[in-house]
């Protein structure tokens, strides 16, 4: 999708049209989630401090996120996308491959598919799309970079290594910046500069990414299209305003958190067994405490009594903190059947699954903020 939270701001707000529009934390030490075309002009970019957008775009559209409504209209999407084919993968909210193989004698050749989708996006949303057709992920990936908004870039399969060697090293998707840098010190600034040096060299340099990139650069990717990855862990953080000096505030905020993550963890229909406490102070130092329970969970009573627990496994109270998560590993969806085990078996244990089954269906009705535990309320 073309820059799509400021998309889906303008498509709710027509005046906010040919604006520079800015989505991303409002306060403090928030940052840019996504901006607008007309504001990436000032240097406005996402993952940027939202301090630094408004200084360079002082007269830019501030907006907070609106994830529920940004997540009705990508459902949306992907319902178009399905009708063309079953193997999609979710990159993320407003991205995912499409592998259209078995689909042309239903709907045309890819080109004409992708064509179509753009085409019904725009009639049934609103919003525009931009699309990269390519015989693998990796080009297909950057193709679709090439001509936003609304662009389509067809790369054929004798046009990849024309298509790829011109392009700055820095399109590569995942080199970052230490790594654009350290190729650029051996002189590799384009794929073709990379895809002409031996491959023990990037080997010494990189270790096993090293002949990676090499092969990617040439356009080999042989990677299939994956309709759903397993989920590894599942968690939530915060970044504060101001630094936690103290821990009462600090179990508050876990509190909250543990909630957040638990709702998730039923939402996925999974429990998890090691919860995982993350702690990042002032000074950007960032330390991580865990603890495997005997049974698995996804209670938020449970979670954060043992976040608590590692909590003073760390300096919490005694230096500042500026980020505390919570995150939930080792799944299982037999557990998210049996979750509630730190309760005594019998009537206390049902009681209190009836008690989490409609809390869920309360928030699932009228939002996450309808009720919540007394502690999180203001004065």
């Amino acid at each position: 999708m073309d820059a799509f939270y400021p998309s889906v701001e303008v498509l709710d707000n027509p005046d906010l049209k040919g604006k520079a529009v800015i989505v991303g934390g409002i306060a403090g030490r928030g940052v840019v989630s996504s901006a607008s075309y007309e504001a990436r002009k000032f240097g406005v970019h996402s993952a940027q401090p939202m301090a630094t957008a408004m200084r360079l775009c002082p007269r830019g559209i501030f907006l907070p996120v609106r994830m529920t409504r940004y997540a009705e209209l990508s459902d949306r999407i992907f319902d178009i996308f399905r009708r063309f084919t079953s193997l999609v993968e979710p990159l993320s909210i407003d991205e995912a491959f499409l592998d259209v193989t078995g689909s042309s004698r239903l709907f045309g050749d890819p080109v004409s598919i992708a064509k179509k989708i753009k085409q019904m996006v725009r009639e049934e949303t609103g919003l525009t799309v931009s699309a990269g057709v390519a015989p693998s992920k990796f080009v297909a990936k950057i193709a679709s970079d090439i001509d936003k908004p609304d662009g389509l870039t067809v790369v054929s399969p004798e046009r990849v290594r024309e298509f790829l060697e011109p392009l700055p090293i820095g399109k590569m998707w995942g080199v970052g910046k230490v790594t654009q840098a350290a190729l650029a010190r051996l002189g590799i600034h384009t794929f073709r500069d990379l895809s002409g040096v031996p491959t023990a060299v990037l080997e010494r340099k990189f270790g096993q990414y090293g002949p990676r990139m090499k092969e990617l650069a040439m356009g080999v990717d042989e990677r299939e299209v994956v309709t759903r990855q397993e989920v590894k862990s599942i968690g939530n953080e915060e970044t504060f305003n101001e630094d936690i000096r103290a821990l009462d505030p600090a179990r508050k905020e876990l509190l909250a958190l543990a909630g957040r993550v638990a709702r998730r963890l039923r939402q996925e229909g999974v429990a998890g067994k090691t919860v995982i406490l993350k702690v990042k102070y002032s000074d950007f130092v960032l330390v991580t405490r865990s603890a495997t329970l005997n049974t698995f969970t996804n209670d938020g009573a449970v979670l954060y009594r043992t976040a608590c627990g590692l909590l003073e496994k760390t300096e919490t109270g005694k230096r500042p903190v500026r980020l505390l998560g919570i995150s939930v590993s080792h799944f299982s969806t037999r557990g998210a059947e049996e979750q509630l085990e730190l309760f005594s078996a019998g009537e206390a244990d049902h009681k209190r699954k009836i008690l989490i089954n409609t809390l869920d269906s309360l928030q699932d009705r009228f939002g996450e903020d309808i009720v919540r535990p007394g502690t999180l309320i203001d004065d």
